[in-house]
């Protein structure tokens, strides 16, 4: 097998299962300091409670974005006129499939973060290119 192609074989590898990783990474330490009292949400048992908490996100964030942005939100306030369009227009946008909660995978979870990929994957194929073309002078 040619090293080139394993090296790029491994680089694409870790670049798409690195962020899934780190996420689990973080989720089952977070799970370790999270209290013992789990939510259930249409019928799964979650680690975060649905009863909304002042100092604390929880389900209720979730399902009542204003009650975070009231409570919990400091750094991003003066900002909410440029991120509430992009942010309300996508969680529309999946409520519009009809299913949200597999246009959420689909999109959050797979095309957007392929499409990441992708990007990253040419950025480096450039990089390389033009390395190859500065040495051949």
């Amino acid at each position: 097998m040619n090293y080139r192609f394993m090296k790029k074989t491994v680089i694409f590898l870790f670049l798409i299962c690195s962020p899934y990783v780190l996420m689990l990474i973080v989720n089952e330490t977070i799970r370790s300091t999270t209290n013992n009292q789990a939510g259930v949400i249409h019928g799964y048992k979650t680690m975060n409670i649905s009863k909304p908490v002042k100092d604390k996100c929880t389900w209720a964030c979730h399902n009542d974005t204003t009650y975070c942005k009231n409570n919990h939100v400091k750094t991003l306030k003066p900002y909410f006129e440029y991120t509430d369009p992009t942010y309300f227009g996508i969680i529309n946008l999946l409520h519009s499939t009809g299913n949200y909660g597999v246009a959420n995978i689909v999109f959050l979870v797979l095309l957007i973060p392929l499409l990441i990929l992708y990007f990253i994957l040419k950025a480096i194929d450039l990089n390389i290119k033009t390395k190859r073309l500065k040495n051949k002078k």
